[in-house]
């Protein structure tokens, strides 16, 4: 009896992580470049009470094991990376990636993350950087007389400056793709690390060799379904119950078997 209340303890476990997961989907609904993520479960090991029994003899039939499973658990919290939809912003430091690859940013420590969020400013000293003032890689300067910025789908800045007939290129953004971006880490502030799941980064120019473009004066939205999300929330909680129903169920029958021995 107790087996059976360890299973359904674990289904409750599980569908909790599930709604943990939904919630964090919907508090981001409305957060630049986020990804949603998916919640992958597996049962776990069987007790098997009868082995398979071969046929004694011609006229019989093998007949299959008999096993009892012992519950569920979280296998993996899939993040999907699938295109958010484009936001127009009209302010010329926003940029949306559209199709495969993300922003390169420079974290204090040197180190390199990897972003989805286009949402850049100027530092002191022009740079273009995160609203965090994290160095965009490789770094761009927009010098202070320049009075127009434009920024081409294949990651060419240009900078109209006064006195001059024609705009200045700046350098050009790059971006990175993986060949498995669900395999990056998240570490807030809209950032992934690199780690040996996603493999090693591709870096590359915008528009080229299978890289996404870049828009200029637009966000890429979350690609969190709300609907899609609402609905999962109610298919998990109605699971919740079901197993909670379960271990109600157990706990009576266990009560009916001491009232016997009594």
């Amino acid at each position: 009896m107790n087996g059976s209340l360890q299973t359904s303890a674990s289904g409750m476990a599980a569908q909790q992580r599930m709604i943990d997961v939904i919630a964090n989907n919907l508090a981001n609904v409305n957060t630049t470049g986020f990804k949603k993520g998916r919640v992958a479960f597996q049962d776990v090991l069987y007790e098997t009470v009868q082995n398979v029994r071969p046929a004694d003899d011609a006229g019989s039939e093998t007949v299959g094991a008999i096993q009892v499973g012992r519950g569920v658990r979280v296998a993996a919290v899939q993040r999907q990376h699938s295109q958010g939809s484009v936001e127009v912003t009209d302010r010329p430091l926003n940029l949306a990636i559209e199709g495969s690859g993300f922003f390169q940013i420079q974290r204090p420590d040197l180190q390199t993350s990897y972003s989805r969020d286009g949402n850049f400013s100027l530092s002191d000293t022009g740079a273009l950087v995160t609203q965090d003032g994290y160095l965009v890689e490789p770094g761009i300067y927009i010098p202070a007389e320049a009075t127009g910025v434009s920024i081409s789908p294949s990651g060419t800045v240009s900078a109209t400056v006064a006195g001059s007939p024609e705009p200045m290129e700046l350098g050009r953004i790059e971006i990175a793709r993986f060949i498995n971006p669900s395999g990056l880490l998240a570490i807030g502030e809209n950032q992934y690390m690199e780690t040996p799941a996603s493999g090693e980064p591709m870096v590359g120019l915008p528009d080229e060799y299978g890289f996404g473009r870049l828009l200029q004066g637009a966000l890429e939205t979350s690609n969190v379904e709300i609907v899609r999300e609402m609905t999962d929330m109610i298919a998990a909680q109605r699971a919740y119950e079901i197993n909670a129903r379960a271990i109600r169920a157990s706990d009576t029958m266990m009560q009916s078997l001491n009232d016997l021995i009594r």
